[in-house]
């Protein structure tokens, strides 16, 4: 996801992005416990997710 994709949103939506990917994140994690994950990869490419919708939100609350 990119960071300008996420700067077009506003903060609700940035929170429920958040939550969605926090959500598809655990997930992610119980299918690597019981080994049946198929793109290992995508838990580190959804942590950086989450990073960049956090620092976009804080951008947004400090200059706003």
């Amino acid at each position: 996801m990119k960071p300008s994709e996420l700067r077009a949103l506003t903060i609700e939506e940035l929170k429920q992005k958040e939550q969605d990917l926090r959500r598809e994140l655990f997930n992610l994690r119980f299918q690597l416990a019981t080994g049946e994950i198929e793109n290992p990869m995508r838990i580190r490419t959804l942590r950086k997710d989450i990073a960049r919708v956090l620092t976009i939100m804080t951008e947004k609350s400090v200059s706003g």
